[in-house]
């Protein structure tokens, strides 16, 4: 009896030290119900997906294409974050009804507002077809011919695989294109705007929080499915009715605790966990520190002016988030790395893959796949570290030059596509560019452009530097092209883009920044562009080997897919963590939290006067725990973007949180998964119901709900 303890006890700990992954839904049965139940699900692998009953997967839709909701009513209520809902919430603000200040709440669903282009996307079915799809490729010679036939195949499949009329078939790749898998999807049309708390609680703690733990921010808003009156997609219409689901998720009052199981069901963006240790070093040592540094510059700039002037704070809020928000994960990515060991851990593994190839006598086909990867990394350092200076610099941070080279992409249209193209773009332009320049500042513009035109001209590889950049006073530089181009007020451009075509294009080469722009795109597209996609392509080649090589050696092993924005599953546990040395965090925080926060008047720390009042008075209503307000708890689901909205279930199948981030020392996940330092962040769904209903007093919403207490069963 000691040695049965013994060996469950070792068996349960082996399956603690592999979490992580996501998963297929459709493929959990054998070791992933297996792994899921040891760490304490009572679920079979049927209730998270079945096609001939309803399961989890019919209350999981993708929302709007970016991110993950999931159906919480029988009526059709839809719960995601307030930052995938943001845009809706945003554009049905005005000066008169500031939602993004006040927040939103339809208290009876006539009041519901209508969102134009919104979808939220159901899986019916998912199949794999990889048979289907590679019928006829292997015969083929050249790499251009297989992916011709595998695509001439997979417009047939999509167009024969059996399906409703207001269905579609989708057709995605998996383990880099080794796996096929087809879904059967329904797009619902008509989504309502119900509900969303104020910024100062959707956004509280906004960038200096994001990606970081503890948090206390409540990021979740409501939105309606409308349907016909036979329960299918359609576009908006008075006479459409709340959607009926096929299934809902119940939601737990009971909480969380340390240990717990969490299930993250939604539709990861993308990751790459199987790149060799050369590229992982690659990142760590010379992609992100200049990717990072750019960013860094930006920032200082724009927020230096952000803090002395209140309008260009106003104006600059939303760049300064966006530009940000990667700058952070780039540098939480790379010590992440570094502190996992991620690049030793991944030669010993191909180490490990190297002996299995020779034991199994495979060398002819897989034995030289590792010095490949190191040949063609090298060989394409320069060029991805060139295209990493001209994406950040020209195309992303400094908005003059950005807004110039479209200006340059129109030049093109002219010499490729002719007259009419070019007069289509051009009016797009004038039209499409008025809101830009509203919030266009060019006296920020120009400092940034001042900075990181240096670091153009000084970081980035000199072989490929055109020659009007050698040598450049970047001050100089900036104080010309601001005050001589046109480009730098919505009428000079304006004024740029009028007459004929061979008038401006005339004028936009005598621009000042249309010259400088031209100059280093031309240099990159000739020196650059071609060398990098010639390189990335045979990496790719090999990187759908290196993956077909692992499946084929570790037939048992623990590999999943990369996310690619289709339906996934992650498992894990409600847990703290260390991120460095002699410091812990625990797994929960609460409402105390935000208010050691709170700091009065400021855009990210504020808190609603309500809100502090409810504090003062403990008044949690059924939502409390022993006086104290639960808020977010972090768990190791593994996730990344898109799964923004996920909900996190638990182990019965109710709904007890909202995952809306990672923590900064875990965002290496999309590269290399370390249960030890990963964390998910979550709302704890409690927090959500006492906004709707103690805070918002939306009684209406929490009367469709199913409150359950399954720890009391």
């Amino acid at each position: 009896m000691k040695n049965l303890k013994l060996l469950l006890l070792l068996f349960v700990i082996s399956v603690q030290a592999q979490q992580g992954g996501m998963w297929i839904p459709s493929l959990l049965q054998g070791m992933n119900e297996k792994e899921m139940k040891a760490l304490g699900m009572k679920m079979s692998a049927s209730d998270i997906y079945d096609v001939n009953k309803s399961s989890l997967k019919d209350a999981v839709p993708q929302f709007n294409g970016g991110c993950t909701s999931e159906v919480i009513s029988p009526k059709g209520l839809l719960l995601t974050n307030h930052h995938c809902g943001f845009d809706a919430i945003q554009n049905h603000s005005s000066t008169e009804h500031d939602y993004l200040t006040d927040g939103f709440w339809a208290y009876k669903m006539e009041d519901e507002l209508p969102n134009e282009g919104m979808v939220v996307t159901f899986i019916v079915k998912i199949d794999d077809v990889t048979t289907q799809v590679l019928a006829g490729v292997d015969a083929l010679p050249s790499e251009k011919e297989k992916q011709a036939k595998i695509q001439e195949n997979i417009t047939a499949l999509t167009a024969s695989f059996k399906k409703e009329d207001w269905q579609e078939n989708k057709i995605r790749t998996f383990y880099e294109g080794n796996q096929y898998m087809l879904f059967v999807t329904e797009t619902y049309k008509d989504i309502r705007l119900v509900g969303a708390p104020p910024s100062l609680i959707g956004k509280f703690g906004s960038d200096t929080d994001n990606w970081v733990w503890p948090r206390h921010t409540g990021d979740f808003s409501l939105f309606r499915i409308y349907a016909d009156k036979n329960n299918r997609p359609a576009t908006y219409s008075k006479d459409n009715v709340p959607y009926v689901p096929k299934s809902f998720l119940p939601i737990s009052l009971d909480g969380v605790k340390e240990d717990d199981f969490t299930l993250v069901f939604g539709y990861p963006g993308k990751t790459t966990e199987y790149l060799p240790a050369v590229a992982i070093e690659q990142i760590v040592k010379e992609l992100n520190p200049a990717k990072i540094e750019i960013r860094d510059r930006a920032l200082k700039v724009e927020d230096g002016f952000m803090r002395k002037d209140n309008a260009i704070k106003i104006q600059y809020a939303s760049k300064y988030a966006s530009v940000a928000n990667y700058w952070k994960k780039w540098i939480g990515e790379t010590q992440g790395l570094k502190k996992s060991g991620a690049v030793a851990i991944k030669r010993h593994q191909e180490l490990v893959f190297s002996n299995n190839i020779t034991r199994l006598k495979k060398q002819a086909e897989y034995g030289n796949l590792l010095s490949d990867f190191e040949k063609n990394y090298t060989e394409i350092a320069p060029y991805a570290l060139a295209r990493d200076y001209f994406t950040e610099v020209i195309l992303r941070n400094t908005e003059l030059l950005s807004t110039t080279y479209k200006l340059y992409q129109l030049e093109q249209l002219y010499n490729t596509k002719g007259e009419q193209a070019f007069t289509d773009r051009k009016n797009n332009l004038v039209n499409g560019l008025g809101d830009f320049y509203k919030d266009f500042n060019a006296s920020v513009d120009e400092k940034v452009f001042e900075q990181l035109i240096d670091l153009y001209a000084n970081k980035s590889p000199k072989q490929f530097l055109p020659s009007s950049l050698s040598g450049i006073d970047s001050k100089k530089l900036s104080v010309e092209i601001y005050e001589q181009s046109k480009i730098v007020s919505y009428s000079g451009l304006k004024e740029l883009l009028t007459g004929d075509s061979k008038a401006i294009l005339t004028n936009l080469n005598n621009d000042k920044a249309f010259k400088l722009v031209k100059n280093i795109a031309d240099d990159y597209f000739k020196n650059v562009a071609p060398k990098y996609d010639e390189l990335n392509l045979k990496i790719t080649t090999l990187q759908r080997t290196y993956m077909k090589a692992q499946l084929e050696l570790n037939k048992n092993a623990r590999m999943f897919p990369d996310a690619n924005s289709t339906l996934r599953v992650t498992y894990g546990k409600v847990k703290g963590y260390e991120p460095k040395d002699a410091t812990v965090y625990t797994s929960m925080t609460y409402l105390d939290g935000a208010m050691e926060k709170y700091i009065p008047g400021d855009y990210e720390f504020d808190i609603p006067a309500k809100l502090i009042e409810l504090y003062n008075n403990k008044d949690y209503g059924q939502y409390g725990e022993n006086e104290k307000m639960p808020v977010c708890f972090i768990g190791t689901n593994h996730t990344t973007g898109g799964n923004s909205g996920s909900p996190a279930i638990d182990a019965k199948g109710n709904l007890i949180g909202l995952n809306f981030d990672r923590v900064w020392e875990g965002t290496m996940s999309d590269i290399f998964y370390d249960p030890a330092i990963c964390r998910n962040v979550m709302v704890d769904i409690r927090y959500v119901l006492f906004i709707i209903d103690k805070y918002a007093g939306a009684k209406n919403l929490i009367e469709e709900l199913k409150l359950v207490h399954p720890k009391k069963k």
